[in-house]
């Protein structure tokens, strides 16, 4: 069956309109203010999330970091003890640059490396990682469900999907993401809580949770595991 051209048309135009101004804002991107009231506490709440998984299972881990901008959490991972390696994937070849530059930057041997890719068409063999990680780029790709699901083919078995976005789901959260954030972004689509849950349990999640944090912006973490 065919697929829907003007459905496809409009995917096209979103991921377009995203890789042009994630390629813009690159340069600049670690002085945004977002990084104050968003970035950095989605890397706190990530970074914790991962500390968790390993106490949990106590295993060399193996993280891919989706929608990984400038490379801050890949940085942030690898300078724990952990037995870790991060690979950050971006739709923005320019925010790859910067991921690189950041990171290997001091020639010293680095645990991540990044790789300019479509979160739809993933270039990884299944069961690759431990954990996937996903934060603040989800509202830009306009296949949502499809993403959950290839995200599941490539965790290895007592992986773990953590995905963080805004909580539109309340009056503050209305405001925020579907006024405020889809006027000035444009094409995009912050999915209410109830919907990312449906994404979770069909790819085939178990043990899903959410965890809320962020008052003014607020920010929903949403967990899922995949059975061993």
């Amino acid at each position: 069956m065919l697929a829907d051209p003007s459905s496809k048309e409009r995917s096209e135009e979103m991921k377009a309109l995203a890789r042009e101004e994630f390629d813009s804002w690159a340069g600049s991107y670690d002085r945004s203010l977002l990084h104050v009231f968003l970035f950095r506490p989605s890397y706190r709440v990530l970074t914790e999330e991962i500390a968790r998984w390993y106490q949990e299972h106590n295993r060399p881990m193996r993280v891919l970091d989706i929608g990984c901008g400038t490379g801050e959490l890949a940085s942030i991972l690898t300078r724990e003890t952990w037995p870790i390696q991060v690979v950050g994937l971006d739709y923005s070849p320019a925010m790859c640059v910067e991921a690189n530059r950041k990171t290997h930057g001091s020639g010293a041997p680095s645990r991540a490396g990044f790789v300019a890719a479509d979160s739809e068409f993933l270039p990884f063999a299944p069961q690759s990682f431990d954990i996937v990680t996903c934060s603040n780029s989800f509202h830009h790709y306009p296949n949502q469900a499809d993403v959950v699901r290839k995200i599941h083919h490539l965790l290895k078995p007592g992986g773990r999907f953590i995905l963080i976005d805004g909580f539109r789901d309340n009056v503050v959260g209305w405001v925020t993401f579907d006024v405020v954030i889809a006027r000035v972004e444009k094409n995009v689509h912050h999915a209410p809580w109830p919907q990312i849950d449906g994404f979770f349990r069909e790819a085939g999640f178990a043990n899903i949770r959410r965890r809320k944090f962020n008052f003014w912006m607020p920010l929903c973490a949403t967990i899922g595991d995949v059975g061993e």
